[in-house]
């Protein structure tokens, strides 16, 4: 699995993935100032961004992190490794 994702935001230019949150969202971050958070829902014709908090985001990054150990994924290192550039 490649961790990597990108998206186009109308105002805030290129996001990239930072983590799957809930309910078919994933959480986006800013890719230059990575101060700003999005939950992002991928629809058929475009995508819905919803701005979160700092801690929001993490709180979703942690519980990904934690399902990942739960099912001892392959991919725990690439998402643990995305949660320390994004979050420390």
């Amino acid at each position: 699995m490649n961790a990597e994702r990108y998206l186009n935001h109308p105002t805030f230019g290129m996001l990239y993935l930072v983590s799957p949150a809930t309910n078919g969202r994933d959480v986006y971050a800013t890719l230059y100032a990575q101060k700003m958070f999005f939950l992002v829902t991928l629809q058929p014709r475009g995508a819905a961004f919803e701005v979160i908090p700092y801690m929001d985001a993490r709180h979703y990054s942690e519980m990904h992190l934690s399902k990942c150990k739960r099912e001892r994924s392959s991919d725990i290192e690439l998402w643990h490794e995305l949660f320390n550039q994004t979050f420390m």
